[in-house]
Protein backbone atom coordinates (compact mmCIF):
# COMPACT_ATOMS: atom_id res chain seq x y z
CA UNK A 1 0.00 0.00 0.00
CA UNK A 2 1.02 3.35 -1.03
CA UNK A 3 2.27 5.83 1.33
CA UNK A 4 -0.28 8.79 2.78
CA UNK A 5 1.25 11.75 1.06
CA UNK A 6 1.32 14.76 2.80
CA UNK A 7 0.70 18.15 1.23
CA UNK A 8 3.15 20.56 2.07
CA UNK A 9 1.61 23.11 -0.38
CA UNK A 10 -1.90 22.79 1.10
CA UNK A 11 -0.28 23.36 4.46
CA UNK A 12 1.58 26.10 3.70
CA UNK A 13 -1.76 27.41 2.07
CA UNK A 14 -3.23 27.30 5.82
CA UNK A 15 -0.60 29.19 7.58
CA UNK A 16 -0.11 31.93 4.76
CA UNK A 17 -4.14 32.76 5.49
CA UNK A 18 -3.40 32.56 9.52
CA UNK A 19 -0.69 35.08 8.98
CA UNK A 20 -2.66 37.22 6.52
CA UNK A 21 -5.25 37.32 8.97
CA UNK A 22 -2.74 38.43 11.85
CA UNK A 23 -1.08 41.42 9.95
CA UNK A 24 -4.85 42.79 8.81
CA UNK A 25 -5.37 42.25 12.88
CA UNK A 26 -2.52 43.83 13.54
CA UNK A 27 -2.74 46.90 11.36
CA UNK A 28 -5.77 47.74 12.91
CA UNK A 29 -3.79 48.91 15.57
CA UNK A 30 -1.47 50.46 13.42
CA UNK A 31 1.06 48.00 13.36
CA UNK A 32 2.80 46.84 9.88
CA UNK A 33 4.99 43.57 10.18
CA UNK A 34 8.14 44.83 7.86
CA UNK A 35 10.74 42.51 6.38
CA UNK A 36 13.94 43.11 5.20
CA UNK A 37 15.97 40.67 2.52
CA UNK A 38 19.83 41.57 2.32
CA UNK A 39 21.12 39.68 -0.77
CA UNK A 40 24.83 40.08 -1.90
CA UNK A 41 26.02 39.20 -5.89
CA UNK A 42 24.34 37.40 -8.51
CA UNK A 43 23.41 34.06 -7.26
CA UNK A 44 20.20 32.59 -9.64
CA UNK A 45 19.17 30.02 -6.97
CA UNK A 46 19.28 32.88 -4.39
CA UNK A 47 17.23 35.58 -6.55
CA UNK A 48 14.61 33.30 -7.66
CA UNK A 49 14.16 32.09 -3.17
CA UNK A 50 14.72 36.41 -2.27
CA UNK A 51 11.90 37.72 -5.02
CA UNK A 52 9.68 34.20 -4.00
CA UNK A 53 9.72 35.70 -0.58
CA UNK A 54 9.48 39.74 -1.12
CA UNK A 55 6.32 38.51 -3.69
CA UNK A 56 4.67 36.35 -0.29
CA UNK A 57 5.02 39.03 2.09
CA UNK A 58 3.50 41.51 -0.07
CA UNK A 59 0.39 38.47 -0.88
CA UNK A 60 -0.26 38.26 2.92
CA UNK A 61 0.05 42.20 3.84
CA UNK A 62 3.15 42.34 5.35
CA UNK A 63 5.85 45.43 4.11
CA UNK A 64 9.10 43.94 2.67
CA UNK A 65 12.18 45.32 1.25
CA UNK A 66 14.72 44.06 -0.85
CA UNK A 67 18.55 45.10 -0.38
CA UNK A 68 20.35 43.73 -3.52
CA UNK A 69 24.24 44.52 -3.25
CA UNK A 70 27.08 43.98 -5.71
CA UNK A 71 29.42 41.10 -5.34
CA UNK A 72 32.24 42.95 -4.24
CA UNK A 73 30.23 44.37 -0.86
CA UNK A 74 32.66 44.24 1.96
CA UNK A 75 31.95 42.90 5.49
CA UNK A 76 32.09 45.94 6.78
CA UNK A 77 29.81 47.70 4.36
CA UNK A 78 27.35 44.70 5.08
CA UNK A 79 27.61 44.98 9.30
CA UNK A 80 27.13 49.23 8.34
CA UNK A 81 23.62 47.86 6.41
CA UNK A 82 22.49 45.89 9.30
CA UNK A 83 23.41 48.14 11.59
CA UNK A 84 20.71 50.93 9.71
CA UNK A 85 17.69 47.62 9.52
CA UNK A 86 18.68 47.26 13.36
CA UNK A 87 17.33 50.73 14.21
CA UNK A 88 14.55 50.88 12.06
CA UNK A 89 11.38 50.41 13.97
CA UNK A 90 9.60 49.61 11.16
CA UNK A 91 11.76 46.78 10.30
CA UNK A 92 10.97 43.71 12.73
CA UNK A 93 12.74 40.90 10.40
CA UNK A 94 15.96 40.66 8.42
CA UNK A 95 16.89 38.13 6.35
CA UNK A 96 20.52 37.48 5.13
CA UNK A 97 20.22 35.40 2.21
CA UNK A 98 22.90 33.16 2.25
CA UNK A 99 25.30 31.99 0.68
CA UNK A 100 27.16 35.14 0.62
CA UNK A 101 30.55 35.66 -1.29
CA UNK A 102 33.32 34.17 0.17
CA UNK A 103 34.91 37.30 0.83
CA UNK A 104 32.59 38.29 3.46
CA UNK A 105 32.58 37.14 6.78
CA UNK A 106 29.56 35.13 7.32
CA UNK A 107 29.24 34.40 10.92
CA UNK A 108 29.73 38.18 11.81
CA UNK A 109 26.97 39.20 9.28
CA UNK A 110 24.26 36.77 11.28
CA UNK A 111 25.77 37.29 14.92
CA UNK A 112 25.36 41.55 13.93
CA UNK A 113 21.63 41.09 13.44
CA UNK A 114 19.34 41.80 16.43
CA UNK A 115 17.91 38.56 17.54
CA UNK A 116 14.92 40.01 18.22
CA UNK A 117 14.61 40.87 14.15
CA UNK A 118 16.62 37.46 13.45
CA UNK A 119 13.46 35.86 11.49
CA UNK A 120 16.30 33.08 10.11
CA UNK A 121 16.50 31.82 13.69
CA UNK A 122 20.24 31.42 13.56
CA UNK A 123 21.50 34.04 15.89
CA UNK A 124 23.03 31.92 18.54
CA UNK A 125 20.66 33.64 21.25
CA UNK A 126 17.61 32.59 19.54
CA UNK A 127 19.45 28.75 18.97
CA UNK A 128 19.93 29.19 23.10
CA UNK A 129 16.42 30.05 23.33
CA UNK A 130 15.36 27.15 21.44
CA UNK A 131 17.56 24.56 23.73
CA UNK A 132 15.95 25.96 26.90
CA UNK A 133 12.70 26.17 25.81
CA UNK A 134 11.79 30.15 25.88
CA UNK A 135 10.09 32.11 23.29
CA UNK A 136 12.46 33.05 20.22
CA UNK A 137 12.69 33.12 16.71
CA UNK A 138 12.78 29.39 15.42
CA UNK A 139 14.62 28.51 12.15
CA UNK A 140 11.64 28.23 9.16
CA UNK A 141 12.59 25.06 7.76
CA UNK A 142 12.24 22.86 10.90
CA UNK A 143 9.49 24.69 12.14
CA UNK A 144 7.89 23.91 8.79
CA UNK A 145 8.56 20.27 9.43
CA UNK A 146 6.53 20.62 13.02
CA UNK A 147 3.92 22.32 11.05
CA UNK A 148 3.77 19.27 8.82
CA UNK A 149 3.25 16.22 11.37
CA UNK A 150 1.09 18.45 13.22
CA UNK A 151 -1.22 19.13 10.81
CA UNK A 152 -0.58 15.72 9.22
CA UNK A 153 -1.65 14.15 12.37
CA UNK A 154 1.51 12.77 13.32
CA UNK A 155 1.76 11.78 17.15
CA UNK A 156 5.57 13.00 17.84
CA UNK A 157 5.56 12.27 21.47
CA UNK A 158 7.21 9.23 22.54
CA UNK A 159 7.99 8.13 19.14
CA UNK A 160 11.74 7.36 18.62
CA UNK A 161 12.46 9.75 15.91
CA UNK A 162 16.17 9.60 13.79
CA UNK A 163 17.45 12.93 11.92
CA UNK A 164 19.93 12.45 9.07
CA UNK A 165 22.14 15.48 8.90
CA UNK A 166 23.50 17.36 11.35
CA UNK A 167 23.41 21.28 10.12
CA UNK A 168 23.02 24.57 11.90
CA UNK A 169 19.96 25.33 9.90
CA UNK A 170 17.62 22.10 9.58
CA UNK A 171 19.02 18.66 11.90
CA UNK A 172 20.38 20.67 15.00
CA UNK A 173 17.42 22.78 15.39
CA UNK A 174 14.53 20.07 13.70
CA UNK A 175 15.83 17.90 16.97
CA UNK A 176 15.95 20.16 19.55
CA UNK A 177 12.13 20.97 18.58
CA UNK A 178 11.42 17.16 18.24
CA UNK A 179 13.10 16.80 21.71
CA UNK A 180 10.93 19.58 22.53
CA UNK A 181 7.97 17.43 21.91
CA UNK A 182 8.97 14.34 23.89
CA UNK A 183 9.99 12.90 21.25
CA UNK A 184 13.41 10.27 21.72
CA UNK A 185 16.00 11.68 19.13
CA UNK A 186 18.85 10.18 17.31
CA UNK A 187 20.96 12.26 15.15
CA UNK A 188 22.88 10.94 12.57
CA UNK A 189 25.85 12.10 10.27
CA UNK A 190 28.76 10.65 7.98
CA UNK A 191 30.22 9.19 10.84
CA UNK A 192 27.56 7.46 11.61
CA UNK A 193 28.40 3.35 11.93
CA UNK A 194 25.14 1.45 10.24
CA UNK A 195 23.20 4.43 9.09
CA UNK A 196 20.94 1.71 7.74
CA UNK A 197 20.00 -0.14 10.98
CA UNK A 198 19.82 3.40 12.82
CA UNK A 199 17.42 4.41 10.64
CA UNK A 200 15.24 1.53 10.29
CA UNK A 201 14.86 1.83 14.11
CA UNK A 202 12.41 5.37 13.38
CA UNK A 203 8.91 5.98 13.40
CA UNK A 204 9.85 9.15 12.20
CA UNK A 205 12.79 9.75 9.76
CA UNK A 206 13.96 13.11 8.94
CA UNK A 207 16.37 13.21 5.67
CA UNK A 208 18.31 16.46 5.44
CA UNK A 209 21.79 15.28 3.50
CA UNK A 210 21.57 16.99 0.57
CA UNK A 211 22.61 13.80 -1.00
CA UNK A 212 19.43 12.76 -4.26
CA UNK A 213 18.25 9.51 -3.29
CA UNK A 214 20.44 8.46 -0.12
CA UNK A 215 17.68 6.72 1.91
CA UNK A 216 16.09 3.91 -0.13
CA UNK A 217 14.04 1.37 0.93
CA UNK A 218 16.35 -0.49 3.33
CA UNK A 219 16.57 2.47 5.48
CA UNK A 220 12.75 2.63 6.74
CA UNK A 221 10.61 0.90 9.08
CA UNK A 222 7.37 -0.22 7.52
CA UNK A 223 4.64 2.45 7.95
CA UNK A 224 7.14 4.84 9.58
CA UNK A 225 6.35 8.52 8.43
CA UNK A 226 9.23 10.08 6.40
CA UNK A 227 9.91 13.68 6.63
CA UNK A 228 12.54 14.77 3.44
CA UNK A 229 13.53 18.15 3.64
CA UNK A 230 16.47 17.73 0.27
CA UNK A 231 15.81 19.04 -2.53
CA UNK A 232 18.15 18.32 -5.16
CA UNK A 233 18.28 19.50 -8.98
CA UNK A 234 19.21 16.11 -11.25
CA UNK A 235 19.83 16.57 -14.97
CA UNK A 236 21.22 13.55 -16.19
CA UNK A 237 19.01 11.32 -17.72
CA UNK A 238 20.41 8.05 -16.28
CA UNK A 239 19.82 9.65 -13.07
CA UNK A 240 16.47 10.25 -13.66
CA UNK A 241 15.94 6.74 -14.87
CA UNK A 242 17.49 5.14 -11.48
CA UNK A 243 14.77 7.47 -9.56
CA UNK A 244 11.71 7.52 -12.02
CA UNK A 245 11.65 3.71 -13.73
CA UNK A 246 9.39 4.03 -17.33
CA UNK A 247 6.65 1.40 -16.16
CA UNK A 248 5.58 3.10 -12.64
CA UNK A 249 2.60 5.55 -12.55
CA UNK A 250 3.05 8.91 -12.02
CA UNK A 251 6.21 8.92 -13.78
CA UNK A 252 5.05 10.20 -17.44
CA UNK A 253 4.13 13.46 -16.27
CA UNK A 254 7.22 13.74 -14.09
CA UNK A 255 9.50 12.47 -17.61
CA UNK A 256 7.52 15.05 -19.61
CA UNK A 257 8.76 17.71 -17.63
CA UNK A 258 12.20 16.39 -17.49
CA UNK A 259 12.30 16.17 -20.97
CA UNK A 260 10.49 19.76 -21.48
CA UNK A 261 13.16 21.37 -18.80
CA UNK A 262 15.94 19.61 -19.12
CA UNK A 263 15.93 18.94 -15.27
CA UNK A 264 13.72 17.75 -11.94
CA UNK A 265 13.70 17.55 -8.34
CA UNK A 266 14.28 15.03 -6.07
CA UNK A 267 14.76 14.74 -2.35
CA UNK A 268 17.02 13.46 -0.17
CA UNK A 269 14.59 10.05 -0.12
CA UNK A 270 14.39 7.83 -2.95
CA UNK A 271 10.72 7.57 -4.07
CA UNK A 272 10.60 3.50 -4.10
CA UNK A 273 10.12 4.48 -0.30
CA UNK A 274 6.61 5.81 -0.84
CA UNK A 275 5.92 1.98 -1.16
CA UNK A 276 6.84 0.95 2.29
CA UNK A 277 6.59 4.38 4.22
CA UNK A 278 3.05 5.03 5.91
CA UNK A 279 3.07 8.79 5.37
CA UNK A 280 5.95 10.89 3.63
CA UNK A 281 6.43 14.51 2.12
CA UNK A 282 6.86 14.97 -1.70
CA UNK A 283 9.63 17.05 -3.72
CA UNK A 284 8.38 19.37 -5.17
CA UNK A 285 5.40 20.40 -2.57
CA UNK A 286 6.31 18.88 0.46
CA UNK A 287 8.59 20.66 3.15
CA UNK A 288 9.57 23.32 0.38
CA UNK A 289 6.53 25.59 0.72
CA UNK A 290 6.78 25.24 4.71
CA UNK A 291 9.96 27.24 4.61
CA UNK A 292 8.91 30.96 3.14
CA UNK A 293 5.34 30.10 5.00
CA UNK A 294 7.12 29.67 8.31
CA UNK A 295 9.04 33.05 7.30
CA UNK A 296 6.28 34.70 6.86
CA UNK A 297 4.69 33.92 10.45
CA UNK A 298 7.98 34.21 12.16
CA UNK A 299 8.01 37.95 10.85
CA UNK A 300 4.41 38.47 12.55
CA UNK A 301 5.48 36.51 15.86
CA UNK A 302 8.57 38.92 15.82
CA UNK A 303 6.58 42.04 15.08
CA UNK A 304 4.44 41.02 18.20
CA UNK A 305 7.36 40.32 20.35
CA UNK A 306 9.35 43.28 19.86
CA UNK A 307 6.14 44.92 21.01
CA UNK A 308 5.00 42.64 23.95
CA UNK A 309 2.01 41.73 21.93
Amino acid sequence: MAARILDGTKIAGEIRAEVAAQAKALALSGVRPGLAVVLVGHNPASEVYVRGKVKSSQEVGLYSEQHALPETTTTDELLALIADLNRRDEIDGILVQLPLPAHVDAKKVLLAVDPAKDVDGFHPMNVGYLSTQRPGLVPCTPAGVMEILKRGGIPVAGQEVVVVGRSDIVGKPVAMLLLNQNATVTVCHSKTRDLPGVCRRADILVAAIGRAGMVTRDYVKPGATVIDVGINRITDRSEFDRFFPGNKAGNKKREETFLAKGSTLVGDVHPEVAEIAGAITPVPGGVGPLTIAMLMANTVKAAMLRRGI
